[in-house]
């Protein structure tokens, strides 16, 4: 059985940031491609259907899709639009599936404005429930430390950027790790919650499956 994971980056960042979260999972057995879109230029709708071409060329007997932040929004916004695709599970990091406080208040003040681009298409569109077609998974970061909280208060418990009830999603599984927004795909831990849930549906198994 072929069976391929696609990583999908967040806003301001290329498919340069998740080189240490692919050659993590590499190691765990998981064959990654990474997917590349414009944050600030391309509206979630463009990405979305960016990715599903991707997806598609790719091909394979299952398809799973691995999200940071905004990455996260364009697979959620693609599995709602498009439904040929081979089945597979989806893991979220930090992704504001219920609008981030943070993204927001940036499109609201002038200056800040052009830091989000595009991007503010994403936001405007929150997600209550995972999508029907794959098992998902929701890792959320609690350590606290980051740049958000210089734009405006959060509530705890965040990542420094996304609180964690801005990350909830009905009919999903939430694992809560004490890391940053960055750390999300850079942490060991991470990596292996992760692929633990795309073999198995659920993050339990992080620390029982002999990777």
């Amino acid at each position: 059985m072929s069976r391929r994971v696609v990583l999908v980056h967040g806003l301001w960042y290329g498919p340069l940031s998740l080189r240490v979260l692919d050659r993590r999972l590499t190691a765990l057995g998981l064959e990654c491609h990474q997917f590349r879109y414009r944050t600030l230029t391309q509206k979630v709708a463009s990405a979305a259907a960016s990715l599903h071409r991707f997806a598609e060329e790719l091909g394979g007997d299952q398809l799973d899709f691995i999200g940071h932040s905004l990455g996260g929004l364009v697979i959620l916004h693609m599995l709602d639009h498009y439904t040929d695709l081979p089945p597979g599970r989806v893991v979220l990091l930090g992704s504001p599936a219920r609008g981030s406080a943070v993204a927001s208040k940036m499109v609201e003040l002038r200056p800040t404005r052009p830091l989000i681009g595009a991007a503010a298409t994403a936001f405007e569109h929150g997600y209550n429930r995972a999508p029907a077609s794959h098992q998902t998974g929701v890792i959320a970061g609690t350590s606290g430390i980051g740049l958000g909280r210089l734009v405006r208060p959060l509530s705890k418990p965040h990542d420094g950027t996304i609180q964690v009830k801005e990350t909830f999603l009905e009919n999903s599984e939430t694992l809560e790790l004490p890391v940053s927004h960055t750390g999300l795909v850079i942490n060991q831990q991470v990596a292996e919650a992760a692929a633990a849930f795309l073999n198995t549906g659920t993050f339990n198994a992080a620390s029982q499956a002999p990777f």
